[in-house]
């Protein structure tokens, strides 16, 4: 008897076990769990300890309420301008009604890879190349747009929607690199020409600017030049103007005379005939003047007594000799002897090899003429 009860005891333990498992249900965090009774849906049960009944309750499904992220391997796209492009897409979706995506789809990740690929064509079918390429973040936005719309009544919501890879043809994508290597050619090239232009303007506004600098300076030497001439000159001939009257003074008060003025005169006749150039040179009317006082003056000065008279010449009268009176002309004739004396030692003091030559009074056979005296220069 006793080994039979033990028997029993054991399968009644057993069956306390098994009964409560199936009765205690523990549902892990962020997943639900849906129960049926009979085949039949009856309730979701959420995160933690649950109760359900056995061997009539069941938990069918345990779905994952946490996003999730898919990647669906590279598919052929057929672009506008009929070329295929190889496109792989990774989606971010996550569950919000767990009923819905247990009974509404039957496998809700095969079915958003699916309408994703569909809807993918559909998009970049409208598109050229080109903008397939540059067109990212449109196809991105216009994709989840109709995955969100058509997978709402499976209780799933897509959050993003990524484009991984778009892989145009490998002849396609060597013109492309073709292009590209010819457009960055072409902008390295337009980069450099800018560069030597604004090298160049820079350059002519440099030499602008300096030469501007130049002649401003320039000019500004030229007005202070011109302001120091004027100033040298200014003072200059307030220095000569000073030196005039201090000359014309020191004359005012000295009171020279005619006999003065006459040699001062006759000293300046040998420096009016100094160099080779000198060939004609013209005897001022007043040196005849200025020799009468000259000679006046020095026979005053050797103790000659002068005639009130005037000057007289010697006239022979047969036993014995006369002093007459001189006329006009012979004292005429004799102021133009001194000026030839004059001239000839001028040229002689210019020409020493011809002055002997004009030093000689030129002969005469006119014997009414004295041979003191000189005759007129013609």
């Amino acid at each position: 008897m006793a080994p039979v009860l033990l028997i029993l005891l054991a399968i009644l333990l057993l069956f306390v076990i098994v009964l409560l498992a199936k009765t205690v249900r523990i549902i892990p965090q962020a997943r639900a769990g849906v129960v049926e009774r009979f085949g039949k849906y009856k309730e979701t049960l959420p995160a933690g300890l649950n109760i359900v009944v056995p061997f009539i309750d069941k938990v069918r499904y345990l779905i994952d309420l946490r996003e999730q992220v898919v990647s669906f391997p590279p598919q052929p796209v057929i672009t506008e301008d009929n070329l295929v492009v190889s496109i792989d897409t990774v989606i971010y979706f996550q569950v919000t009604d767990p009923v819905a995506a247990t009974y509404e789809i039957a496998n809700y990740i095969t079915a958003v890879e699916q309408l994703t690929m569909t809807t993918l064509r559909n998009i970049v079918g409208g598109m050229d190349l080109e903008e397939t390429l540059t067109s990212r973040d449109e196809i991105n936005t216009r994709l989840r747009g109709v995955l969100d719309e058509a997978t709402g009544k499976w209780g799933i919501r897509v959050n993003r929607v990524e484009l991984k890879g778009i892989d145009p043809p490998p002849s396609i994508k060597d013109s492309m690199e073709k292009q590209m290597r010819a457009d960055r050619d072409k902008r390295a090239a337009i980069l450099t020409a800018e560069g030597q232009r604004q090298s160049a303007i820079l350059t002519a506004e440099g030499q602008k600017q300096s030469a501007i600098l130049t002649a401003e300076g320039a000019r500004e030497s030229q007005i202070l030049r011109a302001q120091a001439d004027r100033e040298a000159s200014i003072l200059r001939a307030q220095g000569e103007g000073q030196a005039i009257q201090t000359v014309f003074q020191a004359i005012h008060d000295g009171q020279p005379d005619q006999s003065l003025l006459a040699y001062q005169y006759l000293q300046m006749l040998p420096k009016i005939a100094e160099g080779d150039a000198n060939k004609v040179w013209i005897v001022p009317s007043e040196i005849g003047k200025a020799l009468e006082g000259l000679g006046s003056t020095m026979t005053s000065l050797q103790g000659i007594p002068q005639d009130v008279a005037g000057p007289r010449k010697r006239v022979d009268m047969g036993s014995s000799e006369a002093l007459v009176p001189r006329s006009s002309d012979e004292l005429l004739k004799e102021t133009n002897a001194a000026v030839e004396a004059a001239i000839a030692e001028a040229e002689s003091a210019a020409n020493p090899g011809r002055g002997r030559q004009a030093a000689e009074p030129p002969a005469t056979t006119d014997p009414s003429v004295d041979p003191g005296e000189v005759p007129p220069a013609q």
